[in-house]
């Protein structure tokens, strides 16, 4: 029982619970990001250069049981060709900027929130007497209170 209690202590901390929510966000954010990259960027991208959907970008390793060439990936992969999908990691590599972008600004941001002007503390303009302990000026050799001598 003492093990059980300890993990439900364990996964109940405040860390562990708010690590949880970030991965289950996080997971959510990469589907947007893959749709927005697949869906949204790569087609005008692929139209500047020329037509070319970088999704069916792919090289032949092995012929399958029909020989090539393939017009697409998924006829490649439906004649159980071999095949290297350079196409799907250059989506990856961008999906992965926009995520490292998207949180760089968003980190960025929160350091901005969190950040405050520090105000430079102003040189202190009275001493206290020691003696009467009234503020005096700070250049000032005697209190003009209690004429007491100020080191």
């Amino acid at each position: 029982m003492s093990m059980l209690k300890e993990f439900r202590e364990f996964a109940m901390k405040g860390s562990v619970v708010d690590m949880a929510v970030g991965i289950i966000i996080g997971a959510a954010f990469g589907t947007i990001v893959t749709s927005m990259v697949s869906d949204i960027l790569m087609p005008p991208v692929g139209l500047l250069l020329g037509n070319v959907d970088f999704s069916n970008l792919f090289a032949v390793l092995k012929d399958g049981s029909t020989p090539g060439p393939y017009n697409s990936l998924a006829g490649a992969a439906a004649a159980g060709a071999v095949t290297i999908n350079y196409g799907a990691f250059i989506n990856k590599i961008i999906s992965f900027l926009i995520v490292a972008l998207a949180m760089f600004i968003v980190i960025r941001g929160i350091n901005r929130m969190k950040r405050t002007e520090e105000v430079p503390v102003a040189a202190p303009t009275t001493k206290e007497c020691p003696f009467c302990y009234m503020a005096a000026p700070i250049k000032a050799t005697r209190c003009p209170y209690c004429t007491s001598e100020l080191k």
